[in-house]
């Protein structure tokens, strides 16, 4: 009897230690994981605060566009001719460029990465961001194009 108390307490000495080390296991895998994505999170708030800014740009240009397309109006109606302009309508290339790619990159990063909540996420980010770069140049392709006709 006393050697079946004493295995049974010697296991359970051993299952206690056991779980203590599956705690602190547990605990560095939760650390970890937050930590990843405040990192993404991180990454996220940069493309988006880039987007404004580009979108603030673009809004800033359009009404210089505007202003002047308003003055050449005004000179062209005193002096009798008459000019149509036409309002863009439409997304722009950068922010059609951060859609897609933001959805190529959550579907990619999802296909890769082991862990695909993680993947999406860092997919997402880096899609968006290479889309609405590349819808950058596009749309400024477009704008010297414009200029230079």
């Amino acid at each position: 009897m006393k050697q079946i108390f004493l295995a049974l307490a010697t296991s359970a000495v051993l299952f206690a230690c056991h779980n203590s080390a599956d705690q602190a296991a547990i605990e560095a895998a939760k650390k970890e994981a937050v930590d990843s994505v405040n990192t993404a999170n991180a990454i996220r708030q940069q493309v988006l605060d880039s987007v404004k800014e580009a979108k603030a740009a673009a809004h800033e240009h359009h009404a210089a566009v505007a202003a002047q397309n308003s003055s050449a109006n005004s000179a062209a109606s005193s002096s009798g001719a008459t000019t149509t302009t036409t309002k863009k309508k439409g997304w722009s290339h950068t922010a059609k460029g951060a859609v897609v790619g933001a959805g190529a990159g959550a579907i990619t990063g999802a296909l890769i990465n082991k862990d695909h909540l993680k993947g999406a996420a860092i997919g997402t980010v880096i899609g968006a961001g290479v889309g609405a770069g590349t819808g950058a140049i596009v749309d400024h392709a477009k704008k010297k194009k414009a200029a230079n006709q």
